[in-house]
């Protein structure tokens, strides 16, 4: 059991570090509503 739980969360972990990814590069489409982002996201930036 605890194989497949690690396993698991170690999927979850990739997974939240793409959506970061992708999160960090787009912005929203009302500008009114711009989330602010973790400190540790801005180093994902691609520009």
């Amino acid at each position: 059991m605890q194989k497949h739980v690690m396993k698991l969360t170690k999927y979850l972990a990739s997974f939240a570090l793409m959506i970061v990814a992708l999160n960090v590069n787009t912005s929203c489409l009302f500008a009114a509503h711009q989330p602010k982002l973790p400190s540790g996201a801005t180093k994902l930036r691609k520009f």
